[in-house]
Formats: structure tokens, C-alpha cells, sequence
């Protein structure tokens, strides 16, 4: 046990001194916040890393719903704010301007797979994580979900109403969090949850026939898909 702490802190402090850049975040003891400045994530380097503001409780909305497009960055926020979390709480600095939250437990449906083993479908392996989700939510520490393409191994009609359902439960009990989706019905859950509830996206565009990127997230629902494009694109005729 001993060994290992020492090597904990032995990457922590390298990881410090090579991103001297870096700022340690600030703790805060009430409640379930997250506050940040132009949020990376600490493995892209050079100008591929965009940074993002993230800000959630208290006065700000304590749900976002991103939606976007394929590869525009959904998944990466998700994993920017998830790492940012567990190396705040560890002691490290973040890859971020500024970072300002609250002791917070994370819960996460990122990578959910299938289990040939176990019997288990996709959708059945997310379902029980986001059980263990949101009985975190009722413990003693305000939870922060990341909820990536929730609940997509469904049909759109359960969808709605098992994420409205989810998402409300974990907002009545205190916690905050994202939502990814592709299902542009999801978007509504920020009318239905109301002010505690917002939406944003990111989006792409198409030059010379190459999908383009720029990773920035923005308020509001995305306004269009790059499924059919990129399906053309590598020459399956849709």
C-alpha cells in the first residue's frame, strides 16, 4: 500500500512539473459544483486540444444535453470533464485556465460494452450501470454523471421516457452532469426538466468533401447530422 501511494504521488508530482502551465483547482465545500475554463483533455496536445467552458450548479444549470454530430467532440467533453475530476480530487493540477469544484463522486457510462459471459446486451450492461449511478446519487457526496448516448440501444419512444425519467431522478436527488446524444428528441429534456436543464452541441462542416471539425461547444441544439456524409464518404451509396 505503501509502495503504491509513493508511486502515485511520484506521477502526480512529474505530471505537475511537466505542465507547469497547468493550475491546481480550487475546492469548494458546498454543495455539487463544476466550474471550468477552457477544459482539455490532459493526453491531446498542440492545437488539436480545444478547451471548453463547462459550468454546473448552484446558479448554473446543473444538466447539460450535448447533442452533435459523429466524432464532433461529444465523447472527448465527457472524458475531459470525468479525468478533470479524478485528478482534482487526487491533487494534481488540470489541464484547464481554471478549475473550481466541490468533493463530487463520479459516475460514468462511458465505454459500456456486452458480455457474452455474463448474458448481458449493451443496453442491459448500461441500465445497471446507471443503477449503481444513481444509488451513488443517494449517498453522502453530490454525485456528477456523465451520461454518454444514453440509453441508444433502444428505440427512440423508451428512450425519451426512460432518459427524462433518469436524468429527473438524478437532478431530485442532487447531482449534476451530461447527457450526450445523436436522438434530436432528447434535446427536449431541458423544456421538460426546466431551468436546472440546458442544451448545447457541437457541429461540423463539410470542405472540398472532408468533414471538418472545430471541437468548440456551443449553447442551443445542433441543427444538422454527418451520418449520411461520412457514409458517402468512404463510398457506400446512401
Amino acid at each position: 500500500r505503501v509502495v503504491g501511494e509513493i508511486e502515485a504521488l511520484s506521477a502526480l508530482g512529474t505530471y505537475a512539473y511537466e505542465r507547469p502551465a497547468d493550475p491546481f483547482p480550487e475546492l469548494v465545500e458546498d454543495g455539487a459544483v463544476f466550474d471550468a475554463e477552457a477544459l482539455r483533455h490532459p493526453l491531446i496536445e498542440g492545437a488539436s486540444a480545444i478547451g471548453n467552458d463547462v459550468r454546473l450548479g448552484r446558479s448554473d444549470p446543473h444538466v447539460i444535453i450535448v447533442s452533435g454530430s459523429n466524432m464532433s467532440g461529444k465523447s472527448t467533453l465527457l472524458r475531459s470533464v470525468g479525468v478533470s475530476v479524478v485528478m482534482a480530487l487526487a491533487g494534481a493540477p488540470v489541464r484547464a485556465a481554471r478549475l473550481r469544484l466541490s468533493p463530487l463522486v463520479l459516475g460514468a457510462t462511458l465505454h459500456i460494452e456486452d458480455s457474452l459471459q455474463a448474458g448481458h446486451s449493451r443496453f442491459y450492461a448500461e441500465i445497471l450501470r446507471i443503477r449503481t449511478i444513481v444509488d451513488a446519487g443517494r449517498g453522502p457526496a453530490p454525485l456528477l454523471f456523465l451520461l454518454d448516448e444514453i440509453l441508444h440501444g433502444t428505440n427512440s419512444f423508451d428512450r425519451r421516457i426512460g432518459a427524462e425519467g433518469i436524468v429527473r431522478a438524478l437532478v431530485e436527488l442532487g447531482a449534476i452532469g451530461l447527457v450526450t446524444t445523436h436522438d434530436l428528441a432528447l434535446t427536449e429534456l431541458s423544456s421538460m426538466l426546466g431551468a436546472v436543464a440546458v442544451n448545447a452541441h457541437f457541429e461540423d462542416r463539410l470542405v472540398d468533401g472532408q468533414m471538418v471539425f472545430d471541437y468548440r461547444m456551443r449553447p442551443g441544439v445542433v441543427e444538422h447530422s454527418n451520418a449520411l456524409a461520412l457514409m458517402r464518404a468512404i463510398a457506400l451509396n446512401v
